[in-house]
Parts: structure tokens; sequence; C-alpha cells
């Protein structure tokens, strides 16, 4: 996640934006939308500029309208990458924030979710967020994982899912290129015990379903609309 691909085209954070609302859940500030009657819930899983992106908002506002509980936990506590902090560059801030700490500061909002009387749970990642549905997949915590162009997942982590996986990948992605792709695809396929689907966008980078361009609206509109279809068949 080293490469400038995963920083490109970075948004304005709104934190009043969305349909939805921030409450505390296992100790951080969290977006909810939908239904609270509704027994099947979403984890949204970010990239690094975190749970205030409006265009993530609007993905979230998306599934809820699936009807599904959304819920965006911030898992940076307020301290998003920051793209022109010279004296804080990714890597220094990954440290602060490695995707292990996002996969415990998601077990116990598994666990409320769980005591409030939800049923299932799915979880879609994006850059960061993917290697952490990713742990969530293997542990078998949840009974659907997306993945939307994935940083830090490797062979090994495909090879340990345990539930219906897919992965929503760009064409041209330094961080998750078109070759790791193929092994992943190749290495789903194997596993008849899980199902497992990967999609790639033509002409579309690293980033693109939430930091998207103009010319990348339609391929991102595409990309969500893939999520949903996935996790409503494996979640509803």
């Amino acid at each position: 996640m080293s490469g400038p691909q995963c920083c490109e085209n970075p948004p304005t954070l709104d934190p009043s934006c969305g349909a939805g609302h921030v409450e505390q859940l296992c100790g951080l500030n969290t977006y909810i939308v939908g239904s609270q009657d509704s027994k099947l819930a979403i984890l949204l899983l970010s990239d690094i500029f975190g749970y205030e992106a409006p265009n993530f908002r609007k993905i979230a506002d998306k599934v809820a309208a699936a009807g599904f509980y959304v819920v965006v936990p911030d898992y940076f506590n307020g301290d998003t990458f920051v793209l022109d902090n010279p004296e804080r560059p990714l890597m220094v801030w990954m440290k602060d924030h490695g995707t292990d700490k996002g996969f415990e500061d998601t077990k116990p909002i598994i666990q409320a979710l769980k005591s409030k009387g939800i049923s299932k749970i799915g979880a879609a990642g994006f850059c960061w967020g993917a290697k952490v549905a990713t742990e969530l997949a293997k542990c078998e915590l949840i009974q659907a994982a997306v993945m939307l162009h994935p940083a830090f997942v490797t062979l090994d982590d495909i090879k340990g899912v345990k539930v219906p996986t897919a992965v929503l990948a760009a064409e041209n992605d330094h961080l998750t290129p078109l070759e790791l792709v193929k092994q992943f695809e190749e290495e789903l396929a194997a596993k008849p015990e899980v199902d497992g689907f990967v999609k790639i966008y033509p002409k579309t980078s690293h980033g693109w379903t939430t930091r998207y361009k103009a010319e990348d609206e339609a391929a991102a509109m595409e990309a969500h609309s893939d999520m949903i279809q996935w996790v409503v068949k494996y979640v509803k």
C-alpha cells in the first residue's frame, strides 16, 4: 500500500453527510443507517480516508436501501490519512492503524450486533478494509465477504476464507495487480465448499469505487450494484 494509487483523488470529509446518524458502538464512533428492525447487518470497512467520506456514506445508504442495517465504524478514531502531511507519510500512518487492529476492533462490534438480535452479518471492505473483511471471512465471523480493490490481501488469505467471498478488482492496480487477482480467482474456483466470485472492471484504478472521477462513475455504480447483489444473495 506504499504506492500513490491508494492516495489518489482524496475525498473532502464531511461528518454530516449521509442519511444515517453517528453513535458510539464498542468505543468507536460509527455511522449507522438502515432499519433498526432489520435482522441482517452489513459492516462497511473503509479505505484509509475513513468513514466521513461522502461517497463512502452514499454507498452505506445504498446498502441500507437494500434492506440491511449498515454499520460503518471509524476505525481510525478521527485520525484518517492526510495526503499533504509530509511528516506522516502513509507507511508511518499505517503503523498506528494496522489492519490487525481493525480486525480486533471488529470482534466486539459483531458481538454487539448479535446481542441486538442480528441473525446474519456480511462485510464489505475497501482497500484497507478489504484485509479486515478477509480476516473475518477466515474466522467465519460473518456470512459473506466482499473485497473491493483490496490491499494487503494475499493468496494465503484467499486460501483461508470459509464463507462466500467476492473480489471486485481494478484493471490497473499496483497494490493488487491482475496476476494476483487471477490467482485469487483460481484459488476460489478450487474451493467447492466456498462460493467465490471475481470480477475485473476495465479501465479502472485502485480506489475507484469510493474515489471515482466522472469517467469512472459508471464502473463504480456497477461495482456497488455487484456488491449489493452478493450480500443480498448470501446474507438475506
